[in-house]
C-alpha cells in the first residue's frame, strides 16, 4: 500500500463452509450478490466523494483555481465521526487577500458559497479572524493568519445529552462553540489567487480521550504481522511514508487458508493516491518491505494495473484496475483429497481472485 495519502480497505472476516467442494460453484454463488453489491457500490461512490470548484488539488495539496470574485471550496466527502474527530491545514501561501476558510458544512453546501455562510455550517476565516457561523457576518474569534500557521477543526461529543461540541485551533490553541448534531462534514474555502494550504484529514488532537468515546476492538490478533499497517477493527490503513518503492505496508493473517475457510475478500474504501493495493497470498516469512506477488513465495493481484504477479517484479495482465468502492477477493480451490497434515506429495491447488465477485482463476501453489 504505497502513496503518501493512504489507502484504506475493509476485510471481510473469514467464514466457514461446509459444503463437500466439489458441490460448490462459485461462479453462480457469486452472482446472487452482484446485484446488492453493485447497488452499495453506486450508493458510497456518491457518499464518499470529495468535492470541489474552483480549486487544484494534488494529493494533499489544494490551491485557488479561478477569478477572484469566484469562491474555491472543498468538501470531504467523509464528515467527522468519534473515530476521526478532527482535521488540520497547513497555510503555504496567503496569496493576495488570505481568504482561505476552515470549517464544517453539510454534505449539501453549495461550492459557490465559503464555508460558514450558509445554514447549518461553521467556519473560521484567515483574512479576518473571525467566526462564521451560518451566516455572512462573522463574530471576532482570533487572530488573522499568516503563512506557516496551522488551522484546526475538530468536534467533541458530550456522552449525556447528544450534543457536539465543534472546536477550532490555531497552532495548537483550541477554542470551542456548541453545535448541532447532524453530520459535518471538513470544508476549506478560498477566495483569491494564491492561496495555497495542505489538508490533513487523518490529524492527530492531542485533547483527552472523554469516557463515552466509542471503543473499538482493534482485532489485532487476527494479525501475524503488522508492517506500517494500522488495524482498526476490520479496517486497515496504510502508514508508512509512500516515497519509495520499500515504503511497503503488509498485513499478513495469523492463520493460512484451508478447506474449511478457503477464500477472504475486502472492500476498498480509500483509494489513496494511486490505489497501490495487492491482495494474495504469501509464505509465512515473507519479507515485510515487499508487496505480494513480488518475491518467490507469494501470488497476487494488484489493484492499480490489475496484473497477476506470480513471484516475480513484472505482472502478467489479468484484470481490470480496481477503485474506491471495488470489492477484490482471493481463494483457494482445494483438491477434495487435500490434506492439512501435509503427508505424501504436496498436491497443486487453483488459486482464484474476484472483483465484486467476479471470477478469474489463477494456476497455483499452496504456500505454508
Amino acid at each position: 500500500q504505497q502513496g503518501t495519502q493512504g489507502p484504506r480497505l475493509i476485510l471481510w472476516r473469514l467464514t466457514a463452509q461446509t459444503w463437500d467442494m466439489d458441490d460448490i460453484n462459485l461462479h453462480y454463488r457469486f452472482l446472487n450478490w452482484r446485484r446488492r453489491i453493485r447497488e452499495i457500490r453506486d450508493v458510497r461512490a456518491v457518499r464518499y466523494r470529495d468535492r470541489w470548484r474552483n480549486m487544484f488539488r494534488d494529493g494533499d495539496m489544494l490551491r485557488y483555481h479561478g477569478d477572484s470574485d469566484e469562491v474555491g471550496c472543498f468538501v470531504s466527502g467523509r464528515p467527522l465521526s468519534k473515530k476521526r474527530r478532527y482535521f488540520e491545514v497547513t497555510v503555504n501561501d496567503t496569496g493576495v487577500r488570505g481568504m482561505i476558510a476552515v470549517g464544517l458544512v453539510p454534505q449539501s453546501h453549495k461550492l459557490d458559497h465559503q464555508p460558514g455562510w450558509l445554514p447549518n455550517s461553521v467556519a473560521f476565516h484567515a483574512d479576518d479572524g473571525k467566526l462564521y457561523n451560518g451566516s455572512t457576518v462573522g463574530q471576532q474569534f482570533g487572530a488573522k493568519c499568516c503563512r506557516g500557521d496551522k488551522i484546526g477543526c475538530g468536534i467533541s461529543f458530550d456522552s449525556d445529552d447528544g450534543q457536539i461540541t465543534v472546536f477550532f485551533t490555531k497552532n495548537g490553541e483550541e477554542v470551542s462553540i456548541p453545535a448541532s448534531p447532524e453530520d459535518l462534514y471538513p470544508a476549506v474555502g478560498m477566495h483569491s489567487l494564491g492561496e495555497e494550504v495542505v489538508l490533513d484529514l487523518n490529524a492527530d488532537w492531542r485533547a483527552e480521550e472523554d469516557d463515552g468515546q466509542m471503543i473499538v476492538d482493534s482485532h489485532e490478533e487476527d494479525w501475524s504481522r503488522l508492517h506500517d499497517v494500522k488495524v482498526t477493527g476490520t479496517l486497515l490503513e496504510y502508514m508508512g511514508k509512500g516515497k519509495g518503492i520499500m515504503d511497503v505496508g503488509l498485513a499478513q493473517a495469523r492463520r493460512p487458508l484451508n478447506p474449511r475457510f478457503h477464500y477472504y475478500e475486502l472492500e476498498i474504501t480509500d483509494a489513496g493516491e494511486k490505489c497501490y493495493i495487492a491482495l494474495g497470498l504469501a509464505r509465512r516469512d515473507y519479507p515485510k518491505d515487499k508487496h505480494p506477488g513480488w518475491n518467490k513465495g507469494s501470488i497476487a493481484y494488484h489493484a492499480d494495473d490489475g496484473k497477476l504477479f506470480h513471484g516475480s517484479g513484472v505482472g502478467d495482465p489479468f484484470g481490470p484496475r480496481c477503485f474506491e468502492g471495488d470489492i477484490m477477493g482471493c481463494g483457494i480451490m482445494f483438491p477434495r483429497d487435500f490434506s492439512v497434515d501435509g503427508g505424501g506429495e504436496r498436491p497443486r491447488v487453483v488459486s482464484l481472485f474476484s472483483l465484486s465477485h467476479r471470477l478469474a482463476d489463477a494456476d497455483g501453489a499452496l504456500f505454508r
